[in-house]
């Protein structure tokens, strides 16, 4: 008889901070996604804290009245751990310490910590792991509590070496191997990638949790590991699709997100060059999220950091069978109509229809919605770069409506 499965939840609270920068609903939306990043990393949030201050406190990031609130509500309410939106400074997290009995993690920490679950394969694993290393040689002192001077006596006087610079020498003695094995892996991947010849390279790109890998099971036929938690793929997928008679190579790459730890941004270099190569970028948004459009600046900010922002894009807007705008009751006088109460057809008509009509596209990969209009996009976008880049080629793929499906 199988048994079943219970999953135990970390009891967690998390806390954020309205400051000149970040209003309270923009702290709302930040804590909804870091709630979410919680629950994918095993947690159930119990409840929420923010502060108004004018920057974050250089000690203890709040307020001293805040943290004893917090303190006293972890205390009844037997929470194991505290997760804040910001990146802690290591003199931060080790004077929280000092007054929480508890975890104290950071949007940082969580993230990789995620990342660490989710990555599957051996280089995956090499990556979230110099990333989790860099992230931890500045804290390694408000981590450990065995930092005495190690103790005299035979052979032992002197100055000798404390257990935190031994620890710190492990630390960094780890980080340049795995630097080195990033170096081996990046020379074999980037054979593998010229080893694939001249065809036309298609990447997807956009937030985590949009349905880039749904999006790249159907186009591709395969089976793309699926869940709606964020950073379900990590590993960098590549599939050969034939659209018509018209190959190419579609890469799904990891999601991006708001705050993305540079500690990730640097180890997973080899991953985003997947990116910076294809020929065409497919940038999946999540249309029925309601902050869809700060996910998109997120996303060019990141393209912008990869050097990848003048790459011909296509806006991919998915999941339109989900998207769900607020009405306008008739005899409501008083709200002020705002982008949230836009239909898609409304949304169509602002600063999408500047894109360019061959560059918009709004489908249903769940429910294959409007699904050859993508595939004929593709193929079009495709079969201009490869005949600008093979001339001769030009007969073989004809225009979409007169190509033979093989």
């Amino acid at each position: 008889m199988l048994e079943k499965e219970t999953i135990n939840f970390e009891r967690t609270v998390i806390v954020g901070i309205i400051t000149q920068h970040q209003n309270e609903d923009k702290l709302n939306e930040y804590l909804d996604e870091l709630e979410f990043l919680t629950f994918t990393a095993g947690g159930e949030v119990i409840k929420r804290f923010s502060q108004k201050l004018d920057k974050p406190n250089p000690k203890t990031f709040l307020g001293t009245g805040k943290i004893d609130e917090i303190n006293l509500y972890i205390k009844e309410n037997n929470i194991s751990t505290v997760i804040f939106d910001d990146e802690l400074s290591p003199s931060q997290q080790k004077n929280i310490s000092k007054i929480l009995d508890c975890k104290i993690l950071d949007r940082t920490n969580l993230i990789l910590d995620i990342f660490a679950q989710r990555a599957e394969t051996s280089y995956a694993r090499t990556q979230v792991e110099l990333a989790q290393c860099q992230y931890l040689l500045p804290r390694l002192s408000g981590m450990w509590t065995h930092l005495e001077r190690q103790k005299g006596g035979i052979g032992l006087r002197g100055p000798g070496e404390t257990e935190i610079e031994t620890d710190r020498r492990i630390v960094r003695d780890r980080i340049a191997l795995l630097k080195e094995k990033i170096r081996t892996i990046d020379r074999q991947m980037s054979v593998q990638r010229s080893n694939r010849g001249a065809m036309v390279r298609v990447a997807l790109v956009g937030y985590t949790n949009v349905g880039k890998s749904t999006l790249m099971n159907v186009i591709s036929k395969s089976e793309v590991f699926v869940e709606n938690k964020l950073f379900a793929t990590l590993d960098t997928t590549v599939r050969k699709v034939v659209i018509k008679n018209l190959p190419f190579l579609l890469s799904d790459t990891v999601g991006f997100i708001r705050k993305l730890p540079t500690q990730l941004i640097e180890s997973f270099k080899s991953t985003l060059d997947e990116v910076r190569e294809a020929d065409l970028l497919l940038h999946v948004v999540d249309i029925s999220h309601p902050d869809f459009e700060d996910h998109i600046e997120s996303v060019n900010q990141i393209l912008q950091d990869i050097k990848s922002n003048n790459k011909p894009t296509i806006m991919v807007f998915n999941k339109i069978d989900a998207f769900k705008h607020q009405i306008i009751e008739a005899d409501d006088l008083i709200t002020e109509k705002t982008t949230k109460h836009y239909t898609l057809e409304e949304w169509k008509t602002t600063w999408m229809h500047n894109v360019g009509e061959k560059n918009a596209l709004f489908i249903s990969a769940t429910n294959k919605e409007n699904f050859e209009e993508f595939r004929e996009k593709v193929y079009e976008a495709v079969r201009e770069i490869h005949i600008t880049r093979f001339p001769y080629n030009k007969f073989l793929y004809p225009d979409y409506k007169d190509a033979v499906e093989e």
